[in-house]
């Protein structure tokens, strides 16, 4: 059976058309960037191996896409993503084509193309958009490292696996799930030799993020295990937030996809079959285990779905992948109709994307008043940071974060902390009125926060004196 069989002249057709429309979406809706995203593109005009939260591989795309475009505009930091999902897309039609024909191939990067995890990863600039096509990639070269036993292949595997790790340390749930599918399936046995290369590649690629982890005292391995919020004193189980997580996974993938998966175990599976669903299975139960202790994100299983759809559409009719693909298309057409059409609709008084818009207005007010008085700016919530680095480039303003006795919080307080003695007064943003020396400051500006992201807080700026820059600490 070939790779292509005479399915990825179609699929391609298909998948650019989708990602010139997407392309399309992202330069005319108003939308702005939101804290991570904005935080991304600062990580990008200062290139590292690694970064306080995430690994480095976003902040690389984001600054080759901006550089290309020569441009800054949100458009140009989001850009990368429609291009990845589709590059996704027809990795993912090879996998299929290689364990399941040309019919599988085709509606494998059609259906991953329309997931609704996919449709939103278009719309916004992510570690998971980022990592997607590495990680299909990883599996598509492993199933060719199979096949030919070169040493080629098998580094070219490691390598692509590597920049998978280097946008998202969960790309390592491949690690279990291709050990349990080489168990199940010949397909995904590389042999001793091709795995020893897959793994000295990868430790090549990977190498640099580790070393810079080492030398910042291991900040990104902290935060991790502070997302994973496991309490010192013993977790305290939780089955409503494990109902919530799976429930959540039916938006991720699609209704008729999660059905369709659910039911998996209990078909008649081929071994190829198996080995997928054993690939979708560690990311699903590690993240179910998680959500069970202490909570989980829907997105943190997202790795369980480059091998499940082509699992689901190898198992489905042609009738059951026609729902499920129309289905998703409308769930990805709702988003860009959204997108364009903001800040309507709303619920009540709040615009349904409130979260993604008046960031820039906000940070626009807080930069004229800085440049009026000639001050630096300090703030302590990491979302009004976050913008301001973004809005204010080039525009001369200072602006400093918290300066935390013990571990930083954030990416900014580690970076941009306020000095320990500034050399005059500054502006501090905040909700609440500060205390200095005892009295409660009175707010110099407040600012206008109605239909955004700050819409239910009350922002103002005060004027700090040197000696009271530490009442945001």
């Amino acid at each position: 059976m070939t790779e292509r069989g005479g399915w990825f002249g179609a699929a391609l057709v298909l998948v650019a058309v989708l990602t010139v429309l997407r392309l399309a979406v992202l330069a005319l809706q108003p939308i702005d960037l939101f804290t991570d995203e904005a935080q991304y593109w600062l990580w990008g005009q200062s290139l590292d191996f690694g970064y306080y939260s995430k690994p480095p591989l976003i902040a690389w795309v984001i600054r080759v896409s901006v550089a290309l475009g020569a441009s800054d505009a949100p458009f140009w930091v989001r850009a990368p993503a429609p291009v990845l999902h589709g590059a996704a897309a027809l990795i993912l039609g090879a996998v299929a084509a290689r364990l399941g024909g040309r019919r599988a191939a085709l509606w494998t990067a059609a259906a991953y193309a329309t997931l609704p995890f996919v449709s939103f990863g278009a719309h916004v600039i992510s570690t998971d958009t980022v990592m997607a096509p590495f990680y299909a990639g990883a599996l598509a070269l492993v199933l060719r490292t199979a096949a030919t036993r070169r040493a080629t292949d098998g580094v070219a595997a490691g390598l692509v696996f590597g920049l998978a790790f280097l946008a998202k340390y969960a790309a390592l749930y491949l690690v279990p799930g291709l050990v349990l599918a080489a168990v199940l399936s010949p397909a995904f046995r590389p042999g001793w030799r091709g795995a020893a290369w897959m793994a000295a590649a990868f430790a090549l690629m990977a190498a640099p993020n580790l070393v810079w982890n080492l030398n910042h005292g291991m900040v990104t391995l902290a935060h991790t295990l502070e997302n994973a919020d496991w309490a010192p004193g013993g977790p305290s189980l939780s089955l409503a937030a494990l109902a919530m997580f799976l429930a959540s996974q039916v938006l991720v993938f699609g209704p008729l996809g999660a059905l369709m998966l659910l039911g998996a175990p209990f078909r008649r599976l081929t071994r190829a079959e198996w080995a997928l669903l054993a690939l979708a299975l560690p990311p699903l139960l590690a993240v179910s285990v998680q959500a069970l202790l202490a909570g989980a994100n829907a997105n943190w299983a997202v790795t369980a779905y480059f091998a499940a759809t082509p699992l689901v559409v190898m198992l489905a009719g042609r009738v059951w992948n026609s729902a499920s693909l129309a289905l998703n298309a409308l769930v990805g057409v709702a988003l860009m109709v959204l997108a364009l059409a903001a800040p309507w609709p709303s619920i009540g008084e709040r615009p349904v994307l409130e979260r993604v818009l008046g960031r820039a207005y906000l940070s626009r007010q807080i930069l004229a008043l800085a440049k009026a008085e000639g001050l630096p700016v300090l703030a302590s919530d990491r979302g009004i940071l976050a913008d301001l680095f973004y809005t204010g480039a080039g525009s001369g303003v200072t602006v400093w974060a918290p300066r935390r006795a013990g571990r930083a919080q954030n990416y900014y307080e580690l970076t941009y902390p306020h000095p320990v003695a500034p050399a005059g007064p500054t502006l501090y943003i905040a909700a609440t009125p500060p205390r200095c020396e005892g009295a409660v400051l009175q707010p110099l500006v407040t600012f206008d926060t109605t239909g955004g992201a700050y819409a239910r807080a009350s922002f103002a700026a005060y004027l700090l004196a040197p000696g009271c820059a530490d009442v945001a600490d």
